[in-house]
């Protein structure tokens, strides 16, 4: 599906317009203050309404703020769903981050042992913030964003799975895709379901399960 959503190193761009390292920082107090309100406005319309429902109108009266002002620091409804999507994964990919060092640090130089500690992470930042979880998987966002949230996983999984090196220096392909697998449909029912509780207990059942996969062609005999 062609889409004009596209997430870069450069920042989120939306229709051609970039917001990139060389635009000007809008970093007044009042400004900060307008942006934060507005993001959290959106975030509380998009978990109620989804995005296609979302109003405008509704996110800059919820955030005390004009439509003016919401164009001054957004292109849109769009780029606001995207921006939030941005911050959930910084803070998912710093969970993971934080898990992996915590067992290094603690001794442990199993590759699966920390691969499973910084899968752990992300789906407990999944429970943590299972309503901006549930709208970014449930199918409701802007054109395109399905191939950008597979593309996100796709690549935290990966870069993950980068534990996993072969003798021959390289990455093991078929254990990155059996993990990422996993990991998306793991992300998906976790979010989804609506007992916190049995939520918690699917995610322990499941990092137990992909503990116990080894890979033949890396085990040491």
């Amino acid at each position: 599906m062609s889409s004009d959503i596209d997430v870069s190193s450069g920042g989120v761009t939306q229709g051609g317009a970039a917001r990139t390292a060389d635009t000007p920082a809008r970093t007044s107090d009042r400004g900060a203050a307008t942006r934060s309100a507005l993001l959290a406005a959106a975030r509380d319309v998009f978990c109620e309404s989804g995005f296609a429902q979302a109003a405008v109108t509704d996110i800059v009266a919820k955030a005390g703020a004009s439509v003016g002002s919401l164009y001054h620091h957004f292109n849109g409804k769009a780029d606001l769903y995207l921006t939030l999507f941005e911050e959930f994964q910084a803070g998912q990919q710093e969970r993971t981050r934080e898990a992996i060092n915590a067992v290094r640090e603690a001794g442990e130089s199993d590759p699966m042992r920390q691969f499973i500690a910084g899968a752990g992470a992300y789906l407990d930042g999944c429970l943590a913030e299972r309503d901006v979880a549930r709208l970014f998987i449930s199918g409701d966002g802007p054109p395109g964003f399905d191939r950008v949230m597979r593309q996100r996983l796709n690549k935290w999984a990966r870069r993950n799975a980068a534990l996993f090196h072969t003798e021959d220096g390289g990455v093991d392909e078929a254990l990155v895709m059996v993990l990422t697998g996993a990991m998306a449909g793991a992300v998906s029912e976790v979010s989804l379901m609506d007992d916190e509780g049995a939520a918690r207990k699917l995610a322990g059942e499941i990092m137990a399960i992909l503990g116990t996969i080894r890979n033949p062609g890396t085990e040491q005999s």
